[in-house]
């Protein structure tokens, strides 16, 4: 924008720290204005919520979500956070955003008006598009039913506390949190029944529970209530036929196999496992939804700014939280702890910008797709739409970003004392950094790779784990131990986890 057009833009639409809703709404309209007319970003319908410092710890304490259902480690962990806070140890986010239809942004009272309008852009929009957008959140999530569903999942296992012992339903869901990361289908997933048959069927097990609960049960032998239970229960018995081994998904299969699980426990499970496939993608895409929404924050504020519409003093102020964001410490820095998936995403995406405006001879031969085309928003668009971390540094890392982050590889055999350089700033060392990065986001390759590969459910009804190493790396040995003594839990008889190295192909 020119300056003359700069003098026939409309005054700052703030000045100073303090602000109110009529203000809000006017900084929101303008953020909006450009965030769908310049950049063209598609997002759900935003609802803003101003929180405190409290309801702030607690929304922490359940995932960031609004709803959740009671847990002691939700409780937990709002202790410890509350304590670091209260002793100065740590602060708090200025927002948090949910992946939800509306998308609902909780924004602090204690913000000033340039960090409301800042968190506004980043998450509001930023977060907003990329959860609209990308193929894994598409896939994997259903930002229209989420909050309907965990106003469920709270009230049902309220219920089951209130029925069946709050003791109980806690070891339940103790041992499916602890199985959390091998409870989600990483690569297809059972034929999804239609919303009214879901409806239908949550109709059907409540209505049950309701006409058929009576205190006087408990008095039963167990042997009798299972009985009675499991005869209501012949879609799960359908499923329990079908299923094939192995089977990555431990909770899934857990659910629908296990010979000792009561109905309202195998909905427990199915909880659990629902609310972890909801923030499966987010463990896949850290660095380019936290990319997305800083170069969109970035971008709205410095336009909001060239338009007149904030002040200098406020600009100021963004920029000096926008650089502690993306700060990213040398190896050798006691401050470092790893690679700032703020400062990697949004290096990369300004980086794309350059190369479809201004690229140099090196961007034309790494990136001739996009080299020179001009349209920036067209190509960070598609990348936010159809990559996830690991895909989109195999894609778009740079030579220059990998310069400018000093990015290089090492190699830590196990038969030898010392580090080996494996890669460097050449023509091959480039390729191999980037390969080597890339792995480093792979859900895959970061996780224990557990699955349930036996069940004799016609003899002793012993379930056998398989481990697949990776790189030969074996498990834990506690963390063995705890992963099949709630297996066990869950399983009701006997379970044995083998490992095996995996087989690389190609």
């Amino acid at each position: 924008m020119t300056q003359a057009a700069r003098q026939r833009a409309q005054k700052p639409l703030f000045e100073g720290a303090e602000w109110d809703f009529d203000t809000l709404h006017r900084v929101y309209d303008a953020i909006e204005d450009i965030a769908l007319n310049d950049l063209g970003l598609s997002v759900y319908p935003n609802q803003i919520e101003i929180i405190s410092t409290e309801q702030m710890l607690d929304a922490y304490s359940s995932h960031g979500m609004p709803l959740m259902y009671n847990h002691w480690s939700f409780g937990k962990i709002f202790a410890r956070e509350e304590t670091m806070y209260n002793k100065g140890w740590s602060g708090l986010a200025y927002e948090i955003v949910i992946n939800s239809n509306p998308c609902i942004n909780f924004l602090m009272e204690e913000n000033t008006m340039t960090m409301q309008a800042l968190v506004m852009a980043h998450a509001g929009f930023g977060h907003n598009h990329f959860f609209k957008n990308n193929y894994l959140f598409k896939q994997w999530t259903d930002a229209a039913a989420i909050l309907d569903y965990l106003n469920f999942a709270k009230r049902y296992i309220a219920k089951c506390e209130e029925e069946y012992g709050y003791d109980t339903v806690e070891a339940i869901i103790d041992s499916a949190h602890a199985l959390m990361d091998q409870g989600v289908f990483r690569y297809a997933r059972p034929p999804k029944l239609s919303d009214e048959a879901k409806r239908d069927r949550l109709r059907r097990r409540l209505d049950y529970d309701q006409e058929t609960f009576n205190d006087l049960w408990r008095t039963l032998p167990q042997a009798m209530t299972e009985q009675s239970d499991e005869e209501i229960d012949e879609d799960e018995i359908d499923v329990m036929k079908d299923i094939k081994l192995p089977e990555e998904n431990l909770l899934y299969f857990l659910e629908k196999k296990s010979p000792v699980l009561r109905p309202w426990q195998r909905e427990i499970i199915r909880i659990v496992r629902n609310v972890a496939q909801y923030f499966y993608p987010q463990k896949q895409t850290k660095v380019m939804n936290e990319g997305c929404a800083t170069f969109v924050h970035h971008y709205l504020m410095t336009e909001l700014h060239e338009r007149g519409l904030i002040t200098d003093g406020s600009y100021l102020e963004f920029m000096h939280s926008h650089t502690s964001v993306v700060f990213q410490p040398g190896f050798d820095d006691p401050r470092y702890s790893g690679i700032n998936p703020y400062a990697l995403g949004y290096t990369m995406m300004e980086d794309i910008r350059r190369i479809a405006t201004s690229p140099t001879l090196e961007d034309r031969e790494w990136f001739p797709q996009i080299a020179g085309k001009a349209d920036w928003r067209g190509v960070l668009k598609d990348a936010w739409a159809n990559f996830r971390d690991e895909s989109f540094i195999l894609q778009y890392l740079s030579p220059r970003v990998m310069r400018d982050f000093r990015l290089f590889a090492l190699k830590d055999p196990d038969e030898e004392s010392n580090y080996k350089v494996m890669a460097i700033h050449d023509e091959s060392g480039y390729r191999r950094v980037r390969q080597r990065l890339a792995e480093m986001y792979d859900v895959g390759q970061r996780e224990p790779n557990v699955q349930a590969l036996r069940a004799d459910l016609k003899g002793d009804r012993r379930l056998t784990l398989q481990h697949v190493r990776h790189n030969g790396v074996p498990l834990d040995p506690k963390l063995e131990e705890q992963t099949i003594a709630h297996v066990r839990r869950l399983w009701g008889y006997d379970v044995a986890l083998e490992s095996v190295d995996r087989v690389e192909t190609g």
